[in-house]
């Protein structure tokens, strides 16, 4: 689960990192009351989406270019007059009032976004710093060492894909031990390979080991801050941050769990997961329906093989049961792109009949518009492709993962 820049800042402040001074706002009257209040010389207007680039990124309206507007957030045009970023330094309060009307309600088209771009419902006014350096630091979950890992380099302000592409070098790296959490000796050994030196260093250092136990703590899966600044003063704080949290720890957080913006997730991936079900929109015209995620992904892996292209990744678990299995019809179902649906199901735990009764009860309750095909192995098998075979609805029985694979594909292509 993803939250905003503000929402991340809130938890880093508690967890003792210095960030500057901001309020979220969602109207413009707000952004100047907001410049008002915080009474800084120079401040920054900020589009709060889930989305990397803002500063580069281009808000647009309805009737805007996105494409026109991603060539310019990706740096390959040239940006005209009137186009309104994602980030803007403004010194009074009409101006933060300003700022803030031309990205409130607009839809802000980053490199990340791509033209689909994501809607803005709230901008941070935050207080402006001399900045003396600007470094990066991460922290991301490394699957090969099973920690969390550590990433520190001087090239702040900079896509670290781009850095981590061109100058590798330039990347510290420490492994988090998450029993002990980050050593103080690592801790100097980041500020080091920061270059900073002194009562600088010792402040990057606790800033570092406070934010690797907020990760720690907090189950989250990435935390970025890019770029950690250095203050003429010496002082170092998050000039912005990033956090994504693991969705299968968020029982044992319900204060962030309460974080989660509904406006910037798939709706469909909300609803499904309201009823225990694992999905994740794709772009393609063939849906699937697997129990087990490794099967869903060897699923997938065939329909491309075989020419296709998956709509979605949808793990109904080993135990789910009848109503379930409709809710996932009625969330693939709903997709207008879908032009046929795959069942691939292993009957262990759930039984192959089970599976059938509810494709079944599908065809009378759910509006079946496109092809279907069913591949069934498992546990009482016969009796669940007997069902479907005797039923007289058009369901196209696949024997193997093969043949379904290439069934489906060709149902969607109208074959």
């Amino acid at each position: 689960m993803k939250i905003h820049e503000y929402q991340a800042k809130e938890l880093m402040r508690a967890a003792g990192v210095a960030t500057p001074d901001g309020i979220v706002v969602s109207t413009p009257e707000e952004a100047a009351a907001a410049f008002t209040k915080l009474g800084a010389p120079l401040q920054v207007v900020k589009a709060q989406v889930h989305a990397g680039g803002r500063g580069k990124g281009i808000a647009v309206g309805p009737d805007d270019d996105r494409d026109d507007a991603l060539l310019v957030a990706s740096g390959k045009k040239e940006r005209k007059p009137g186009m309104a970023r994602g980030v803007q330094l403004v010194k009074t309060a009409e101006e933060a009032k300003a700022a803030a009307a031309s990205l409130l309600g607009k839809t802000l088209v980053t490199y990340q976004t791509g033209a689909v771009g994501s809607k803005i419902n709230k901008v941070l006014v935050t207080v402006g710093h001399d900045i003396a350096k600007e470094l990066y630091l991460g922290l991301a979950i490394d699957r090969a060492q099973q920690a969390p890992v550590l990433m520190a380099s001087t090239e702040g302000g900079v896509e670290i894909e781009k850095v981590a592409h061109e100058t590798p070098e330039k990347i510290h790296r420490e492994t988090i031990d998450v029993g002990l959490g980050l050593a103080d000796f690592q801790g100097r050994k980041v500020a080091k390979a920061l270059g900073l030196e002194g009562k600088t260093a010792g402040k990057a250092a606790a800033l570092v080991k406070a934010l690797v136990k907020l990760c720690i703590e907090k189950d989250a899966s990435l935390i970025e801050i890019n770029p950690l600044i250095v203050t003429d003063s010496g002082d170092v704080m998050a000039l912005d941050g990033k956090m994504t949290f693991d969705d299968n720890a968020l029982f044992r957080h319900p204060e962030i769990a309460a974080m989660i913006d509904t406006d910037e997730e798939d709706p469909a991936e909300l609803r499904a997961a309201k009823s225990g079900l694992s999905y994740v929109n794709l772009d393609g015209d063939i849906a699937c329906l697997v129990n087990g995620a490794g099967l869903a992904m060897s699923t997938m892996d065939l329909i491309k093989y075989h020419g296709g292209e998956p709509a979605n990744f949808l793990d109904v678990g080993g135990g789910a049961d009848k109503n379930q299995v409709l809710e996932g019809f009625r969330i693939l179902l709903a997709e207008p792109r879908v032009k046929a649906v795959l069942v691939n199901i292993f009957g262990g735990i759930m039984q192959c009949d089970i599976i059938a009764a509810a494709i079944l009860a599908a065809y009378d309750e759910i509006d079946f518009r496109v092809p279907l095909v069913v591949r069934l192995e498992g546990t009482n098998v016969e009796k669940g492709m007997a069902m479907l075979s005797e039923s007289g609805r058009p369901i196209i029985v696949a024997k193997g993962l093969t043949d379904a694979a290439q069934k489906v594909v060709a149902a969607a292509a109208g074959k």
